[in-house]
């Protein structure tokens, strides 16, 4: 089976503002920039057929070159549904038989578990689908074939989703994964990052920068003087 995978990616410059009282600007973008990283190793090591990278960041463009994935580029930023939607269907037109989604901000996310989202899906029409650790919103979505029903993203979506399948007489299949359960949001999400077991390059990213140790009033790590390389 074909199995296409979309990661929609909004320009870094605009990433994680709800981190913004504990780091700065050049911080969160070096963040998001290696949680897509991370993202987009994993999702290399799970040997899908194809990798779509919607975007419009040249930084994000040169990123998924280097990952061999195909870019699906956008004229502004639309918001995760707009982008996913897109993904959505190129992979139908290229005849996908599944297509997957996740977000770019998992970056505890293993090849393994995406291998078991993709093996929860039957042949027939199917989702599957990973809810975000707090249960409300949806980190992951597999749907066979890729255009049995839209998606739309923004909590309670993992909710939605699941009656939105039923109404269209799919039987979802729900997976908790605690590497997509993850998405990196506000500051408690940061401390799971750093004391998960993973090291992935977000988390060893956040550990050179004294997290969480650090006060949110403490001189942020990118605006003081450099002192040696920085891990990512």
């Amino acid at each position: 089976m074909i199995t296409v995978a979309g990661v929609p990616v909004k320009d870094l410059n605009n990433a994680k503002q709800r981190l913004i009282d504990i780091l700065s600007p050049p911080e969160r973008r070096e963040l998001a920039r290696a949680m897509l990283k991370d993202v987009l190793a994993a999702l290399n090591q799970a040997g899908l057929n194809a990798l779509f990278v919607v975007t419009r960041d040249p930084e994000v463009l040169e990123l998924a070159h280097r990952f061999g994935a195909t870019i699906l580029r956008e004229a502004e930023n639309r918001g995760h549904t707009e982008a996913v939607a897109l993904a959505q269907r190129h992979a139908a037109r290229m005849g996908a038989d599944r297509f997957l989604t996740i977000p770019g901000d998992v970056p505890q996310v293993t090849a393994e578990e995406i291998r078991a989202v993709c093996e929860g899906a039957d042949p027939g029409p199917r989702g599957v689908f990973v809810p975000s650790r707090s249960g409300f919103g949806t980190n992951a979505a597999l749907l066979t074939p890729p255009d049995v029903m839209p998606l739309k993203f923004g909590e309670p979506s993992f909710a939605n989703h699941l009656t939105a399948a039923r109404e269209r007489g799919l039987e979802p299949a729900v997976l908790r994964l605690p590497g997509l359960g993850l998405d990196i949001d506000g500051p408690d999400d940061l401390i799971a990052l750093v004391g998960g077991e993973r090291a992935t390059e977000s988390c060893r990213l956040l550990r050179a920068w004294g997290f969480p140790r650090r006060s949110p009033h403490s001189p942020s790590p990118l605006s003081s003087p450099p002192r040696g390389e920085r891990a990512g």
